[in-house]
């Protein structure tokens, strides 16, 4: 097949959808079919790239650390013309999906879409007072439905997602694939020991530590608020715990602030983003995954942390049902007392469980071999449905040059 993908956000970006797509992309290729991606310039990307074609860009007004593209490409649409592409699956709700259906509806070809995003999760980067959020989170909502009402097929990660959409009126097929992970990136052998000891050592953590670890967005959604928060009571008892907090974005600024004005400074360690393809060697750093969010549509983080031997212990939400299993690789709370207890059987008390095997035994389905061939089954089951297609003759790719140049 040819297939075209298209994203407001891609590989170097760290974020759920950027990998999601670029692990898509290798992986169906693997399978011998060429994949197209369409995406946003961004900083730091490579010079050059196959068949990842870049339309220029502009931080997103309200979420300056993220980009979207010019809406509308007349070059790269004369391009998308020549590839003979056979499905359009599109990754973002916003201009590069627009472009996508626009592309689709000329060419007479079926769109796949995923649904990575929980927009009424996002509202308060826009409005700041509780009567206009009401009024986005409306808006954000219908805008999903109608989305998703004008495809083929919508994809989501998990059954949380996938009830949420039917909650929305969302009347197309859903289908749940759960995103998949490189898990060899994360597996503690993969690193020496001396690597991970220097990089602890590189942040000031000590033998005899115990590591509480986040890696993602700093954003507001992500909650982590409530967890430094309930931290002077608990690291008063308890002196060898330190906080690693892997990841920047619009909250970081306040966060430690936040650290500073409760006097745990010494016992935080803010690293900000760290590169893309080093990151399985910073979840080395952790004996605990945590994270208070409840606005993930799947959590990739926690699968990551889980392939990597950490158990997680994250606040209770629909989409650790399946992969968060209570005293077996982790813990869910909902208050403080569940947070205390949680950290506590995994840091200090239980030393019985094998949390760390049973977390990597766990994800071991997630692989992204079995990602890539549902997401294959998708394109497959869409295009046998019956429709009527304007075929293209095939043109020479290699000979299409000209654009996608940082």
């Amino acid at each position: 097949m040819n297939i075209g993908l298209f994203s407001e956000t891609y590989y170097p970006e760290i974020n759920g959808v950027a990998t999601s797509v670029y692990m898509l992309k290798n992986e169906l290729e693997k399978c011998g079919h060429n994949v197209y991606v369409f995406t946003t310039t961004t900083p730091g990307a490579p010079e050059h790239e196959h068949n990842v074609f870049r339309v220029p860009s502009i931080p997103f007004i309200f979420i300056t650390e993220r980009r979207v593209g010019v809406f509308y490409q007349p070059k790269l649409a004369h391009i998308i013309k020549k590839l003979n592409l056979d499905i359009i699956h599109t990754h973002t709700e916003f201009s590069l999906g627009i472009f996508g259906r626009i592309m689709a509806r000329e060419l007479k070809l079926p769109v796949v879409h995923t649904y990575h995003t929980i927009y009424e999760d996002y509202t308060h980067y826009l409005t700041h007072f509780k009567a206009l959020d009401r009024r986005a989170k409306a808006f954000a909502r219908t805008y999903t439905k109608v989305c998703c009402n004008t495809v083929e097929q919508v994809v989501v990660p998990t059954e949380k997602t996938k009830s949420l959409l039917m909650a929305y009126s969302v009347h197309k097929d859903i289908t749940v694939v759960p995103t998949g992970i490189d898990l060899s990136k994360f597996e503690k052998s993969k690193y020496s020991e001396q690597e991970v000891v220097e990089l602890k050592q590189s942040y000031g953590i000590k033998p005899g530590d115990k590591v509480m670890l986040y890696i993602g967005r700093v954003s507001q959604e992500k909650n982590i608020e409530e967890i430094i928060a309930a931290m002077p009571e608990y690291m008063a008892k308890r002196e060898q715990v330190k906080f690693v907090i892997i990841g920047s974005g619009p909250a970081l600024e306040k966060l430690q602030e936040m650290v500073t004005e409760l006097g745990l400074t010494n016992r935080f360690v803010f690293t900000g983003s760290r590169p893309w393809d080093t990151i399985g060697l910073y979840y080395q750093l952790g004996d605990v995954f945590v994270s208070a969010s409840q606005s993930e549509t799947q959590g990739l983080t926690y699968i990551e942390a889980m392939a990597s031997g950490l158990p997680v212990v994250a606040k209770e939400d629909k989409c650790l049902e399946d992969i968060l299993e209570q005293g077996v690789n982790g813990y869910s709370f909902t208050d403080t007392v569940g947070l205390y207890h949680g950290l506590d059987q995994v840091l200090f008390e239980d030393k019985v469980t094998n949390y760390s095997e049973n977390a990597v035994d766990k994800v071991k389905t997630y692989s992204l071999e079995e990602f890539a061939g549902q997401i294959e089954n998708v394109y497959q089951h869409v295009m046998s449905r019956d429709r009527v297609f304007c075929r293209r003759p095939d043109y020479d790719t290699k000979k299409i040059k000209g654009f996608g140049m940082k």
